[in-house]
């Protein structure tokens, strides 16, 4: 049930806008984005071409310091500041000036007199330094502390990404309502008693959930088509990386079986390394979820992003299914461009999850209408909204995995009109 006063949000780092897709269209709240911040011009235009012109473009402490810029009252501050200076990726992370971001953006929590924010980034974060100056910081502010490590296949999305979440709170201890219940549950483990799940939780969602009625792509360049096939373009691989996709056939099979099986075809470097990168040049597994998204998702060599079954590596549209974006959803600039944007995004239905448990803190301070919700009433038992598009996808349209509707043989694939 959506709370009966809208909620005004301020999303910053924003990216192509996956929190701020799950927090205003796919949770239970009723959330609104009243001002958006990036410094990256391509990413801008997706956001503001899909939730409306207010993203304003620019570097976060440039924007603080331009007068001419006012920050609107918000009540919930959401974000994510660049990841990579607290990324195992990042082998100059201890100086990388872009662990300090949190400070512009604990700047903007406290000039929007916000009684709420939402900071995401990689699982790193919660073990460092930083960490603790952040809680510090906030607390001086008034806020009291939550945080977690989530998997978004827990919450629907077709991945298995690990990301922090903190969640400060001036009126009530997140912890009552943060972490959300997980939704979805790992059935290869075939145990759902460890953690908190909704009554009845589903099957993590699969590579086949997401991109099974998809044909083969063709062409390499972005079409002028609607729906989803607009970004399922393919590559032109050189002879010899079409040779070794064809020598690892199998589902999960990755560069050391490409090792076994085509020693001529292996790369020396990858032979010198005899251990670690298990998903470097990786089948994805059909009926398991993807691995995570990053920005170079059309690379198999830099991680498990070759299709199940056919010798290429996964398109744009795939990618994005994996983030759990809608087939709607429009991105804006290069195929480079795009891939960054769908790589750096907060997987909208996980972001979904967080934004119920944010409605349901907020349920506290209801009072605008006399009203009182209690913790039992109210805890999280999440259902992504079914929009007009999903819903034509229910009736064997187009299909992509925010529908959270399997595929199956007698489900209608997707041709392309010749």
């Amino acid at each position: 049930m959506k709370s009966r006063k809208t909620l005004k949000i301020i999303d910053l780092f924003a990216g192509a806008g996956g929190l701020t897709l799950g927090f205003t269209r796919l949770s239970r709240g009723n959330f609104e984005t009243v001002w958006a911040n990036d410094f990256d011009s391509y990413s801008v235009q997706t956001y503001n071409h899909n939730f409306g012109p207010h993203c304003v473009l620019g570097d976060i402490n440039s924007v603080l310091s331009d007068k001419m810029i006012d920050i609107p009252d918000a009540d919930i501050v959401i974000g994510g500041p660049p990841c990579q200076g607290f990324s195992l990726l990042n082998k100059n992370r201890a100086l990388d000036p872009r662990k300090a971001l949190w400070k512009p953006f604990l700047k903007i929590v406290e000039l929007s007199g916000a009684s709420v924010f939402v900071m995401e980034n990689v699982t790193e974060l919660l073990r460092s330094a930083e960490f603790e100056e952040i809680c510090k910081a906030a607390k001086r502010l008034g806020f009291r502390i939550a945080s977690a490590k989530l998997c978004a296949a827990d919450y629907g999305v077709p991945q298995t990404r690990h990301r922090a979440f903190i969640v400060g709170c001036k009126f009530a201890d997140p912890s009552e309502y943060f972490p959300p219940q997980r939704t979805h549950y790992n059935p290869r483990n075939g145990d759902i008693t460890t953690g908190e799940y909704i009554k009845n939780p589903k099957e993590w969602t699969t590579v086949r959930d997401a991109i099974g009625d998809l044909p083969a792509p063709k062409g390499t360049e972005i079409s002028n088509v609607n729906g989803p096939l607009n970004i399922h373009f393919g590559r032109k691989p050189n002879p010899i990386s079409l040779s070794r996709y064809k020598a690892i056939p199998k589902e999960g099979m990755n560069r050391f079986d490409l090792q076994r099986n085509a020693p001529n075809l292996t790369p020396a470097c990858w032979i010198k390394k005899k251990s670690g990168g298990t998903d470097l040049f990786g089948r994805l597994w059909w009926d398991r979820p993807a691995v995570t998204m990053r920005t170079e998702f059309f690379k198999p060599e830099k991680g498990r992003y070759l299709h199940p079954k056919q010798h290429r590596p996964i398109t744009h549209r795939e990618a994005a299914r994996f983030q759990s974006f809608p087939d709607s959803f429009v991105f804006k600039g290069s195929k480079i461009e795009i891939a960054k944007q769908i790589g750096n995004a907060v997987p909208p239905l996980l972001a979904a999850a967080v934004a119920n448990s944010i409605a349901l803190l907020f349920s506290e301070k209801d009072v605008s209408h006399g009203r009182f919700i209690q913790p039992s009433e109210a805890k999280p038992n999440y259902v992504a909204h079914r929009t007009e598009e999903q819903s034509a996808r229910a009736n064997g349209k187009i299909i992509s995995p925010s529908t959270r509707i399997p595929v199956s043989p007698t489900r209608k694939r997707l041709t392309r009109k010749t």
